[in-house]
Order: structure tokens, then C-alpha cells, then sequence
């Protein structure tokens, strides 16, 4: 038997303003041109361009007290300079601070512009609109390392430079597709690291090649003769001999193919004494073969300038400069571009909504031209709140780190988590956490991303905390003044720390030295 029953529901939904806005807020520089760029080409009523033309500021003065029903709020007037930078001074040691006025609140909905209520937001949104707006940091997911950021196109990559370079060997036709095989299977590194009996089962399966490995094998040496050197090798011990290859052949360069053919293993763990007596070799000559291996590349696909990947270029979102002790943040030009709604499409509108006829061709284009309008409005506003979210965001990274930001240096970063910004700009920490997303400022001393400057406490004697870059600074600095002959283990390194006052545990000197891509003590002997 059915039943039916009323039931009465409180749920929290975002508005698509809100996730417009969201959706903004999160990403760099560079990915927000090329949104800004999709916008303009779906809808037509969005143009750049300042929205204060002449002629607008002229119908003003003659009719100021004209219907604002189609006027639009100039893209900088939350701005108090036309550069969108802070014409307030801030410093950490005055009582007042710079306050920077926002639109609405990053829990506020964005209002939509008047007669908005007439319209019904299903008629032109479309679902997977709303259902899309999860993003990254908004539960499990891909962590940030690996999330796809812009690049700049560097010209040609390391595939066709060989593939080039295989053109002009002199191989027949199924030499030639053994080798295209070949070189699509190098990866980033330079290395092929499948087995050639797995390239073969490719060969037969997908071009209906029957070779066996021997053959495979003779068109991977012409592969390995190209540049650059070192390319397609196997493993690292072929990848360093290939290198030594094609080096004068002298005693220095014997030497080091003798070490890397006989005393690999010992190479890798550096336990030199044994390959010293091994290979019955002076001291000299063991620096000298020792330091040439150093020099190779043991990498040959990631460097230079047609590498495997591409090289990435940092776009900073932020300029912060110091005037004699004051600072001026402003953001990328990018950042803050000219928006405004389409003249042509607010003076249709007002045609289309004062005729005196109206029949169902009308109304759909008087519904089409609103639809238009008002996503203009909307991706315009949520450009201006995502402007203001990331200065008021900045000025209060740069209130809080005022000293390193005066000097650069890394021990006078102080202690900073995402709440204690979301707290001093009064908004949730998951915009915070957007906004240090991807986000780079630059600075006197370089550009920082915005996670730079976020660290934990490490506990000192004194009573105080200190940054836990701070404490990675020091440890860096111990390590590099070390004796290369007989590194600091962990322990001693804890002991050192403990003595200058930072109260840390030997497993987290070992996190710290981890994440400072600092091998282990036995790794870094030298001789």
C-alpha cells in the first residue's frame, strides 16, 4: 500500500554565482586569460573594454538621475587607484590596518542584476553546471603536485628531434617503424625501460611486424647514437656508459668505464675504499675518474632544450614591491582585465522591452537577449570578488610575514596556517586554501607560490614557535657546512638542532632532510 507523506527539508545549496565565483577563484593567472577568452567567445553581450566610455559618462551628466536598470558599477570602483593596486600602506607594527572592501562575502551569493527574479535560472543553466563545481581541495581527489598547470610552448620536443634524426639513418622500411616503435617508447627521463620482447609483441600486434629481439636490439644501438647522449638507454649504468662513449678515450675516461662496468654497486653506494681496492687505483685517480661520472647526465630526456616535456613558465598573480620600508601590492595586469556588457545587446534589450507588440518570436528574443545579459553581469562580478578575495588574501600574508618580506630571509618566516589568514580577513579557510592554490606573488627576492609561506610550529626553548622553515633553513645550513668525508647522520643533526634550542625528534630531521631533496649521510660522502 502507497502513502504519501510531506516531509520538510533544510538544505544548503551553492547558487551558480557562487560556483562561478569558486570556480574563478581557483585558478592562476594563466588558466584565467584562457577562461576569460571562452566566456568572451560564448557570449556575445561580454566585451572587453572599459565600461565608462565617453559617451556613457556624457549621457550622465546630462540625465543624472536617468534608470540604472541597464547600468552597470565600473569593474574598478571597489579598487581606489585605476591599477588596481592598495593605495594604503600597511605595516605590521601600526594598529591600523589597510582594509580593502569587498562586494560580498565569500559566503554571500553575488547578486544577479534587476529583474532577475523574472527569469528562471533552468531555462539556461545547464545541469552539469552545477553537478561540475567540485574542485580540487573540496574532498579526496588527485593531489596538487599533480594537477595540470599551463604551459608555454617551447618549440620542438625531444620525440620529433629524434624521430628527425631517425629520418636521416640509414635504415630500410622495417628498421625504420622498429625505431619509431623505439622512440615512442622512451619516456620522460630518456630511458626505454620496457623489455624488447614487450616492444616486439607490439611490433606484431599493432603494425603486424614479426621481428625478434636481436633485430629490436640493432636498431636500439642506432637509436642510442643519437642526440642526445645518453637517449634510450636501458638503465642508468648504460645510460652513463653511452655518455662515456662518446668522450676522448683517454685514462681518465677508462677509468670511469671500469668503475661503472665492475664496481656499479659500489658506484651507487659510494663506497669508494672498496672500489678502490678492487680496481687497484690511486687517489688521484679515483677523484679524477669519480668526477667525470659526476658530470654525466643521468637524465638525458628532462634537460635541454628540446626535452621530453615542455618548460613551464610561473606567471606571478601578484606584484609586491617595497618602498623604503612600505609596501605596494598590486596584482598582474592579468589579474584585472576590462570587462563590460555589450552595448549593443543593452540597447536591443531596451528596443525589445518598450515594444509595443509583443508576440512569442519577441519574447524569446527579449529571454535570450536577458539570458545573455545577466551571465555577463555575473561573470563580470565574479571577476571584481575574485579580484578583491586575492588582494585582501595577499595583504594579509604579507601583514603576517612583514619581516621576511623586508629582508628575504627564510629564518624570519614566521608560523602561518590557512586559519590564521581565514581569521584576520574574516572569510572560511577553504577560500584561503583556493587562493594559496597555484598563486604565486613576486618579490625583490624572487617569486614565491603562496604555499611558501605556510608552515607549522616547531616548539623552542625559549617558549616561542618557530616556522618549520625556519628550521629546514638551519638544517640546510649544517648540512652544507658539513665535512664531506664523514657526513652528520640524523642523530647528530638532532643533537645539533637540540642544542641551538629547536625541540625536534630525529624522524622528523629525516622529514625535513626528505623533503630538501638531502640524501641520507652515507649518500653524501665525498672523497
Amino acid at each position: 500500500m502507497q502513502r504519501l507523506d510531506m516531509k520538510q527539508l533544510l538544505s544548503q545549496k551553492l547558487s551558480p554565482q557562487q560556483i562561478q565565483f569558486i570556480k574563478l577563484l581557483q585558478i592562476p593567472t594563466a588558466e584565467l586569460e584562457a577562461r576569460i577568452k571562452e566566456e568572451l567567445e560564448v557570449n556575445p553581450a561580454l566585451e572587453e573594454g572599459d565600461e565608462n566610455t565617453d559617451d556613457e559618462l556624457e549621457d550622465q551628466d546630462r540625465d543624472d538621475d536617468a534608470d540604472d536598470a541597464d547600468d552597470y558599477d565600473d569593474p574598478d570602483s571597489e579598487f581606489d587607484n585605476d591599477d588596481n593596486t592598495l593605495d594604503e600602506d600597511f605595516d605590521t607594527g601600526s594598529e591600523e590596518q589597510p582594509e580593502i572592501e569587498v562586494a560580498a562575502k565569500d559566503d554571500e551569493p553575488i547578486e544577479s542584476a534587476k529583474d532577475n527574479e523574472e527569469l528562471d535560472l533552468g531555462d539556461y543553466l545547464n545541469d552539469d553546471e552545477i553537478a561540475g563545481y567540485k574542485m580540487q581541495g573540496d574532498g579526496p581527489g588527485e593531489p596538487d603536485d599533480d594537477r595540470e598547470m599551463p604551459l608555454a610552448d617551447t618549440g620542438a620536443s625531444l620525440l620529433d628531434s629524434l624521430l628527425d634524426q631517425l629520418g636521416f639513418a640509414d635504415l630500410d622500411d622495417k628498421q625504420e617503424a622498429i625505431g619509431r616503435q623505439l622512440i615512442g617508447s622512451i619516456d620522460n627521463d630518456g630511458y626505454i625501460r620496457r623489455d624488447l620482447s614487450a616492444i616486439a609483441n607490439d611490433l606484431a600486434f599493432s603494425q603486424n611486424i614479426e621481428a625478434d629481439e636481436a633485430e629490436i636490439e640493432g636498431v636500439l644501438h642506432v637509436v642510442q647514437s643519437f642526440d642526445p647522449a645518453g637517449i634510450a638507454a636501458r638503465d642508468l649504468q648504460e645510460c652513463l656508459l653511452l655518455q662515456l662513449e662518446r668522450r676522448p678515450q683517454d685514462e681518465v675516461t677508462e677509468h670511469a668505464e671500469r668503475i661503472l662496468n665492475e664496481t656499479f654497486d659500489e658506484f651507487t653506494k659510494k663506497h669508494y675504499p672498496r672500489i678502490q681496492q678492487k680496481l687497484d687505483l690511486e687517489d688521484d685517480e679515483l677523484k679524477e675518474a669519480i668526477a667525470l661520472i659526476l658530470k654525466l647526465n643521468p637524465k638525458p630526456g628532462g634537460t635541454g632544450p628540446v626535452g621530453m616535456g615542455k618548460v613551464q613558465y610561473i606567471i606571478p598573480d601578484f606584484i609586491l614591491t617595497n618602498d623604503n620600508g612600505v609596501f605596494n601590492l598590486t596584482l598582474n595586469a592579468r589579474n584585472a582585465p576590462d570587462l563590460r556588457v555589450a552595448p549593443a545587446y543593452t540597447e536591443m534589450f531596451q528596443t525589445y522591452d518598450k515594444a509595443a507588440k509583443k508576440d512569442k518570436k519577441m519574447k524569446e528574443a527579449v529571454t535570450f537577449v536577458k539570458q545573455k545579459l545577466d551571465s555577463a553581469r555575473w561573470f563580470i562580478d565574479a571577476i571584481k570578488q575574485r579580484q578583491q578575495t586575492l588582494l585582501r588574501t595577499m595583504d594579509a600574508i604579507v601583514r603576517y610575514q612583514h619581516d621576511f618580506f623586508l629582508e628575504g630571509d627564510e629564518s624570519k618566516l614566521r608560523p602561518m596556517i590557512l586559519k590564521d589568514i581565514a581569521t584576520e580577513i574574516g572569510m572560511d579557510i577553504s577560500t584561503v586554501s583556493r587562493v594559496a592554490n597555484s598563486k604565486s606573488v613576486q618579490t625583490e627576492f624572487g617569486i614565491y607560490p603562496l604555499k611558501y609561506f605556510f608552515s607549522e610550529g616547531i616548539a623552542t626553548d625559549s617558549g616561542e614557535d618557530a616556522s618549520s622553515r625556519e628550521v629546514k633553513h638551519i638544517l640546510k645550513e649544517i648540512i652544507e657546512g658539513e665535512s664531506k668525508k664523514r657526513p652528520l647522520s640524523d642523530d647528530k643533526l638532532e643533537k645539533m638542532l637540540n642544542a641551538r634550542g629547536y625541540n625536534i625528534a630525529r624522524r622528523t630531521v629525516a622529514k625535513y632532510r626528505e623533503q630538501l631533496n638531502i640524501p641520507v649521510a652515507r649518500l653524501r660522502k665525498e672523497l
